[in-house]
């Protein structure tokens, strides 16, 4: 491709709105623009990654027996009602009428759609499992658009679906869609781990996160440092160990802390480490009622985990100011276990700490060398607080490593939480109706493309890995306007470069060559080879990798293969 035929848009400085790497070289790059919050138009340049990102997707689902498919993108309001979720969604669902006062929503997921057809249209067990895709463009109503295409509120989903007779049946595509999705990862370069990961508002028995690794990322992964074992840190469990060592009980004081409040404070002013303090967070019960919760001070609380307990509300809700005060008659940051009129829950390592430190439920005082037993009760006691580096793995190998990560792809086993509500059924060989089970597979397309920036750039602009890079080679010739040398050999080679099935991008434009190169490597093309009068001269070209800095001189009669192997090798 000629740039007279494919103009650039790039930019020399950073957008003042761009947050994060990957929006800022997106924009610089010209890949997209900007429409409004939370939505982008995308440009020649960007489209050819996206598409790219798409293709592979598409191949990899193909192999794997998937069927591929196109969904209304406007859902009527009567499928989300029929499942339940049409309240239950929120209002990053986009609810709108048409003309004729009838309800509908821009879906941001196809479960109902996608089972509604089913039930229409497989009616017997011969006709299962089927795995149907999409790759199409969804919409949810973000409160906070942010970070460019990573956060959208318009983007790009892959979604697929399966159906099944039964659970196992399940688990083998579900299998099949793991092992797909770490082939598409695989393919596109980057770096990733697939994590156990919770349900979300999707719901289903089991499901695993792709995520991208990046310092960037919003999502802890936690990993074990020995073993193939990663989770997201928000479902990685600690396995309760109770305590080697016991301690010599030393009598309880009250001490005066008149203006600590915080973990930190407290530790500072009485000279314990925060793991030898318990702090206590109130939250609201099922009942109405609250519910305290026992932390060791070095730890956080996991609210995932604590949703989990049946008779704690579910999103977790923290008790109010007046709450506080009605339970313990102090305020928080003076809060502790003793003489608490409400039921205490514990995590376990809260209940393993000998001769605390905690709140006394008074304004200004703590306790010190407070214990569980002699003091107040063993509470009962779950996991409750998150994963951190240096903890036990969870499956008994090596210990705990967190890093960043950006979710690309989720896959979950639905079960029959959509296909119950809907009445999807089939007969079973027997002739009676059953159920169906279901599977969901979902990748962010337009979000894998941040996530690849964010983990390929440096100084100069984006770094792609060659199966996503717009274009393969960069020919930049100096002096194309003034040399016809230079101009002859340019054609020549482009089109033998064309021919050899390489994709190029020939920059024809009469600019400077520095404005050139700093184009180019912003673009982020792994391959570039530039063309002047004195390397003709001297029967070479230079060529330069966009991953590292080495320049060489490449003979003529060489560069096609040359390049040829560059690109095969890293393909």
């Amino acid at each position: 491709m000629r740039i007279s035929q494919f103009p650039l848009y790039t930019l020399k400085e950073v957008p003042a709105d761009a947050e994060i790497v990957s929006h800022q070289l997106m924009l610089r790059a010209g890949m997209i623009r900007k429409l409004t919050s939370g939505m982008y138009t995308w440009l020649p340049i960007g489209l050819r990654v996206l598409r790219k990102v798409e293709n592979i997707i598409r191949e990899e689902m193909d192999h794997a027996g998937a069927l591929e498919l196109l969904m209304p993108s406007v859902q009527p309001a009567e499928l989300w009602q029929e499942s339940k979720r049409w309240d239950q969604y929120g209002p990053e669902l986009l609810r709108f009428k048409d003309r004729h006062e009838r309800s509908f929503c821009y879906g941001p997921t196809h479960e109902e759609v996608i089972t509604d057809l089913v039930r229409r249209e497989i009616r017997s067990y011969k006709q299962l499992p089927i795995n149907f895709y999409q790759i199409q463009t969804k919409f949810r109503d973000e409160i906070r658009p942010r970070f460019g295409i990573m956060r959208a509120r318009e983007f790009i989903m892959k979604d697929a679906y399966s159906f099944h007779e039964n659970h196992a049946c399940l688990q083998e595509t579900y299998a099949k869609m793991h092992q797909a999705y770490t082939n598409i990862f695989t393919r596109l370069g980057l770096q990733f781990r697939a994590v156990e990961a919770d349900t979300g508002s999707i719901g289903g028995n089991a499901s695993h996160e792709f995520h991208v690794l990046a310092d960037s990322g919003e999502d802890a992964i936690a990993f074990s440092d020995q073993s193939d074992y990663a989770a997201n840190v928000e479902l990685a469990p600690v396995h309760f160990q109770p305590a080697n060592v016991k301690q010599e009980l030393k009598p309880i004081e009250k001490v005066a802390t008149p203006k600590q409040k915080t973990i930190e404070e407290i530790s500072q002013k009485l000279k314990v480490e925060s793991a030898h303090c318990i702090k206590i967070l109130l939250v609201k019960a099922t009942d109405g009622e609250v519910i305290a919760l026992a932390i060791r001070g070095d730890h956080e609380l996991n609210p995932v985990k604590a949703e989990k307990i049946e008779s704690i509300q579910s999103p977790l809700t923290f008790a109010n100011d007046e709450e506080i005060n009605s339970v313990t008659g102090c305020s928080a940051g003076f809060i502790g276990p003793i003489n608490l009129n409400c039921r205490i829950i514990a995590d376990h390592a809260a209940v393993n700490v000998q001769n605390f430190v905690c709140g006394a439920n008074e304004i200004g005082f703590h306790f010190i060398n407070a214990n569980w037993e002699r003091d107040v009760p063993t509470p009962e006691h779950f996991d409750l607080r998150k994963i951190q580096p240096g903890d036990p793995s969870p499956d008994g190998n090596g210990t705990i490593q967190v890093r960043r990560g950006i979710e690309v792809g989720h896959i979950f086993q639905l079960g029959d939480k959509y296909s119950r509500e809907l009445n999807a059924n089939v007969l079973d060989q027997d002739g009676r109706e059953k159920i169906l089970t279901m599977g969901c597979y979902g990748i962010g397309v337009t979000r894998v493309v941040a996530a690849t920036i964010e983990q390929n750039y440096d100084d100069h602009g984006i770094a792609w890995p060659l199966p996503l890079a717009p274009f393969q080679v960069s020919l930049i010739p100096i002096n194309l306007d003034k040399s016809s040398a230079v101009a002859e050999y340019c054609e020549e080679l482009y089109l033998q470069l064309q021919h050899l099935g390489i994709e190029v991008l020939f920059d024809d434009r009469n600019a400077r060559p520095g404005m050139m190169f700093a184009d180019h490597e912003l673009i982020g093309i792994p391959h570039r080879v530039v063309i002047s009068d004195r390397g003709l001269k001297a029967g070479t070209v230079e060529y330069k990798s966009r991953s590292n800095d080495e320049v060489l001189h490449i003979s003529l009669v060489k560069i096609k293969d040359y390049l040829r192997s560059a690109i095969i090798s890293t393909e």
